[in-house]
Protein backbone atom coordinates (compact mmCIF):
# COMPACT_ATOMS: atom_id res chain seq x y z
CA UNK A 1 0.00 0.00 0.00
CA UNK A 2 2.82 2.37 0.92
CA UNK A 3 3.42 5.10 3.01
CA UNK A 4 0.56 7.58 3.71
CA UNK A 5 3.17 10.37 3.69
CA UNK A 6 4.64 9.54 0.47
CA UNK A 7 2.45 11.12 -2.20
CA UNK A 8 2.23 9.43 -5.53
CA UNK A 9 2.26 11.55 -8.91
CA UNK A 10 -1.31 12.45 -9.53
CA UNK A 11 -0.48 12.73 -13.44
CA UNK A 12 0.27 10.73 -16.33
CA UNK A 13 2.91 12.34 -18.97
CA UNK A 14 1.19 12.01 -22.93
CA UNK A 15 2.12 8.95 -24.38
CA UNK A 16 4.25 10.60 -27.54
CA UNK A 17 6.02 13.38 -26.43
CA UNK A 18 6.48 15.63 -29.51
CA UNK A 19 3.29 15.54 -31.69
CA UNK A 20 2.94 19.01 -33.11
CA UNK A 21 -0.37 19.93 -32.76
CA UNK A 22 -0.65 18.31 -28.74
CA UNK A 23 2.08 20.33 -27.88
CA UNK A 24 0.25 23.88 -29.52
CA UNK A 25 -2.94 22.65 -28.02
CA UNK A 26 -1.43 22.31 -24.48
CA UNK A 27 0.43 26.11 -24.83
CA UNK A 28 -2.49 27.24 -25.44
CA UNK A 29 -4.35 26.00 -22.22
CA UNK A 30 -1.27 26.77 -20.69
CA UNK A 31 -1.87 30.36 -21.32
CA UNK A 32 -5.73 30.60 -21.51
CA UNK A 33 -5.93 29.06 -17.97
CA UNK A 34 -2.47 30.43 -16.81
CA UNK A 35 -1.03 27.23 -15.63
CA UNK A 36 2.70 26.77 -14.16
CA UNK A 37 3.42 24.70 -16.26
CA UNK A 38 2.09 21.11 -18.34
CA UNK A 39 1.98 19.31 -15.58
CA UNK A 40 -1.15 20.89 -14.18
CA UNK A 41 -2.56 20.11 -17.45
CA UNK A 42 -1.86 16.90 -17.78
CA UNK A 43 -3.32 16.57 -14.14
CA UNK A 44 -6.47 17.44 -15.25
CA UNK A 45 -5.87 15.45 -18.18
CA UNK A 46 -5.59 12.54 -15.95
CA UNK A 47 -8.26 12.93 -14.07
CA UNK A 48 -10.80 13.18 -16.94
CA UNK A 49 -8.86 9.84 -18.43
CA UNK A 50 -9.89 8.37 -15.05
CA UNK A 51 -13.91 9.64 -15.07
CA UNK A 52 -14.36 8.50 -18.69
CA UNK A 53 -12.77 5.06 -17.72
CA UNK A 54 -15.41 4.72 -15.20
CA UNK A 55 -18.20 5.82 -18.00
CA UNK A 56 -16.75 3.50 -20.20
CA UNK A 57 -16.73 0.69 -17.47
CA UNK A 58 -20.57 1.22 -16.40
CA UNK A 59 -21.05 0.08 -19.87
CA UNK A 60 -20.63 -3.29 -19.96
CA UNK A 61 -22.98 -4.08 -16.47
CA UNK A 62 -25.93 -5.46 -15.97
CA UNK A 63 -28.68 -2.77 -16.62
CA UNK A 64 -29.84 -2.78 -12.59
CA UNK A 65 -26.46 -2.23 -11.48
CA UNK A 66 -25.49 0.08 -14.27
CA UNK A 67 -27.88 2.55 -13.32
CA UNK A 68 -27.52 2.22 -9.51
CA UNK A 69 -23.74 3.13 -10.19
CA UNK A 70 -23.99 5.43 -13.09
CA UNK A 71 -26.70 8.10 -10.58
CA UNK A 72 -23.95 7.95 -8.27
CA UNK A 73 -21.33 8.60 -10.66
CA UNK A 74 -23.67 11.31 -12.02
CA UNK A 75 -24.37 12.72 -8.45
CA UNK A 76 -20.71 13.19 -8.04
CA UNK A 77 -19.61 14.53 -11.29
CA UNK A 78 -22.61 17.55 -10.74
CA UNK A 79 -21.28 18.12 -7.12
CA UNK A 80 -18.14 18.43 -8.34
CA UNK A 81 -19.54 20.69 -11.13
CA UNK A 82 -18.51 19.27 -13.95
CA UNK A 83 -21.42 18.43 -15.00
CA UNK A 84 -24.61 20.57 -15.54
CA UNK A 85 -27.07 18.54 -14.51
CA UNK A 86 -28.12 15.77 -12.28
CA UNK A 87 -30.20 13.87 -15.22
CA UNK A 88 -27.01 13.49 -16.88
CA UNK A 89 -25.95 10.30 -18.71
CA UNK A 90 -23.15 8.30 -19.64
CA UNK A 91 -22.86 10.26 -23.00
CA UNK A 92 -21.88 13.68 -21.58
CA UNK A 93 -19.58 12.32 -19.04
CA UNK A 94 -17.99 10.76 -22.41
CA UNK A 95 -18.53 13.92 -24.03
CA UNK A 96 -16.53 16.34 -20.90
CA UNK A 97 -12.98 17.98 -22.38
CA UNK A 98 -10.49 18.77 -20.03
CA UNK A 99 -11.36 22.78 -20.27
CA UNK A 100 -14.52 21.23 -18.16
CA UNK A 101 -12.17 20.79 -15.74
CA UNK A 102 -10.02 23.32 -15.74
CA UNK A 103 -13.20 25.87 -15.36
CA UNK A 104 -13.52 23.86 -11.85
CA UNK A 105 -9.83 25.61 -10.96
CA UNK A 106 -9.75 27.47 -7.91
CA UNK A 107 -8.03 30.00 -10.11
CA UNK A 108 -10.30 30.14 -12.80
CA UNK A 109 -13.17 30.63 -10.38
CA UNK A 110 -11.27 33.25 -8.56
CA UNK A 111 -10.46 34.98 -12.05
CA UNK A 112 -14.60 34.53 -13.10
CA UNK A 113 -16.10 36.00 -9.90
CA UNK A 114 -14.18 39.52 -10.61
CA UNK A 115 -11.64 38.85 -7.73
CA UNK A 116 -8.61 39.57 -10.01
CA UNK A 117 -7.86 41.41 -12.87
CA UNK A 118 -6.23 38.59 -14.77
CA UNK A 119 -5.83 35.17 -14.67
CA UNK A 120 -2.08 35.38 -13.46
CA UNK A 121 -3.21 37.45 -10.56
CA UNK A 122 -5.87 34.86 -9.63
CA UNK A 123 -2.97 32.64 -9.04
CA UNK A 124 -0.53 34.79 -7.43
CA UNK A 125 -3.36 36.18 -5.01
CA UNK A 126 -3.78 32.45 -4.14
CA UNK A 127 -0.56 31.51 -3.88
CA UNK A 128 0.19 34.43 -1.55
CA UNK A 129 -3.07 33.20 0.90
CA UNK A 130 -4.90 36.24 0.07
CA UNK A 131 -8.48 33.90 -1.31
CA UNK A 132 -10.22 31.57 1.01
CA UNK A 133 -12.99 29.52 0.39
CA UNK A 134 -15.46 28.88 3.01
CA UNK A 135 -13.41 30.94 5.64
CA UNK A 136 -10.71 28.76 5.11
CA UNK A 137 -7.33 30.17 3.46
CA UNK A 138 -6.56 27.63 0.30
CA UNK A 139 -3.04 28.31 -1.17
CA UNK A 140 -3.46 26.00 -4.20
CA UNK A 141 -4.77 27.07 -7.38
CA UNK A 142 -5.30 23.59 -8.34
CA UNK A 143 -8.12 23.17 -5.90
CA UNK A 144 -10.82 21.78 -7.41
CA UNK A 145 -14.39 24.22 -6.71
CA UNK A 146 -17.25 22.20 -6.03
CA UNK A 147 -20.75 23.52 -6.67
CA UNK A 148 -21.91 23.46 -3.35
CA UNK A 149 -18.46 26.00 -2.18
CA UNK A 150 -18.10 27.87 -5.52
CA UNK A 151 -20.56 30.49 -3.68
CA UNK A 152 -18.02 30.85 -0.45
CA UNK A 153 -15.07 31.90 -2.61
CA UNK A 154 -13.79 35.51 -0.98
CA UNK A 155 -11.40 37.45 0.26
CA UNK A 156 -9.54 35.82 3.30
CA UNK A 157 -10.55 37.42 6.51
CA UNK A 158 -7.16 39.28 7.81
CA UNK A 159 -5.46 39.47 4.27
CA UNK A 160 -3.36 42.52 4.14
CA UNK A 161 -4.93 42.68 0.24
CA UNK A 162 -8.51 42.73 1.37
CA UNK A 163 -9.02 46.41 1.29
CA UNK A 164 -7.19 46.97 -1.60
CA UNK A 165 -9.08 44.30 -3.51
CA UNK A 166 -12.28 45.33 -2.47
CA UNK A 167 -11.82 49.23 -3.59
CA UNK A 168 -10.66 47.54 -6.86
CA UNK A 169 -13.72 45.46 -7.01
CA UNK A 170 -16.31 48.50 -6.36
CA UNK A 171 -14.76 50.47 -9.03
CA UNK A 172 -14.83 47.82 -11.60
CA UNK A 173 -17.90 45.66 -10.25
CA UNK A 174 -18.47 43.50 -13.13
CA UNK A 175 -18.02 39.44 -12.88
CA UNK A 176 -16.07 37.78 -15.74
CA UNK A 177 -16.75 34.93 -18.07
CA UNK A 178 -14.52 32.62 -18.75
CA UNK A 179 -10.65 33.44 -19.55
CA UNK A 180 -10.21 34.91 -23.44
CA UNK A 181 -8.56 32.78 -25.87
CA UNK A 182 -5.10 33.82 -26.60
CA UNK A 183 -4.60 34.16 -30.27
Amino acid sequence: MGDPKKSRKKWERPGHPWIKERLLEEMELVGKYGLRNKRELWRAQTLLRRIRERAKALLSLAPEVRAEREAELVRRLYKMGVLESEKATVDEILGLTVEDILQRRLQTVVYRKGLSRTIHEARQLIVHGHIAVGGRRVTSPGYLVGRETEDLIDIAPGSPMAERIKEWLSSESQPKEAPEEAS
